[in-house]
């Protein structure tokens, strides 16, 4: 109990100190813009045709880009310190990969793509593809998130998009990236202890509603899917990993709505 304690705490205390870092570095960044014309609001902000919708809408369309990416990178940061509490986190996958695995992942990735008879992509698919030797050539891929449980010996491959988006022309290449580095795990670990997961930070259809972006959908099956609370829950290695994390980004949200205002202080006209 006292274990399960600490970890709340301990995840809290990442959560609250990321957003107020995140509050103050945002705040920061374009407060010291403010006369720069290649400030990332100014660029925008000289847009005549969202201008003309009123000085208000005309800053937030400039902010918001800005807000969106940014907000999205201090949350993956964040999810790795909290992964780093109860595993051994990586973000680079090297060893030996088969010329036969290679080929093998190239067909089953051209069936996901193809108009007619397109295969739906199931766990069955890569399933014995460690078997698979010949040839080989040593392999290194960059991981957004290689997550290794001491305890239990499983390793997860996560691929993390914070809204679900999976780039049309990125989406093949980043399964084969995923699946060349399950190969190169499973050969030496075995197929029981490695899974690939398609993660997000938060659920765009609605928190516990059925993920149906059909892209995702195209290269991912439901088994690999690892949407919002499941991605929280598993990266804190708690059932309560999501609410605790909610909880206290909302207790700390004030201060990115302070940064707010002093950055829209400091670029609308005010009496």
């Amino acid at each position: 109990m006292a274990n399960t304690i600490d970890k709340e705490k301990a995840i809290r205390g990442i959560v609250s100190s990321a957003v107020m870092s995140y509050a103050s570095g945002f705040s920061a960044r374009h407060l010291a813009e403010v006369d720069n014309e290649d400030g990332v609001i100014n660029m925008k902000i000289h847009n005549v045709f969202i201008a003309a919708l009123g000085s208000e809408i005309q800053y937030y369309s400039a902010l918001a880009r800005s807000l969106d990416s940014s907000l999205g990178n201090m949350l993956e940061r964040m999810a790795i310190s909290i992964a780093r509490l109860s595993y051994t986190v990586s973000q680079h996958v090297e060893g030996t990969l088969y010329n036969e695995q290679t080929d093998y992942i190239a067909e089953i990735l051209e069936q996901y793509k193809r108009k007619e008879n397109r295969r739906t992509p199931e766990i069955s698919d890569y399933k014995g593809i460690s078997n698979k030797r010949g040839a080989a050539h040593t392999k290194r891929h960059e991981s957004d998130y290689y997550l290794i449980d001491e305890e239990s010996g499983m390793n997860y491959l996560i691929e993390l998009k914070i809204g679900g988006d999976l780039d049309n022309k990125k989406a093949r290449s980043e399964k084969e990236a995923l699946l060349e580095q399950y190969c190169i795990l499973t050969n030496q670990l075995g197929e029981e202890n490695v899974k690939i997961l398609f993660a997000t930070a938060y659920n765009r259809y609605g928190e516990g509603k059925p993920w149906t972006q059909g892209r995702v959908r195209q290269f991912f099956c439901e088994e690999e899917l690892c949407i919002s609370r499941d991605f929280w829950n598993l990266v804190c290695k708690s059932e309560d990993g999501y609410d605790i994390v909610i909880d206290e980004y909302k207790k700390n949200a004030h201060y990115i709505n302070e940064a707010l205002d002093e950055i829209k202080y400091a670029y609308l006209p005010h009496e």
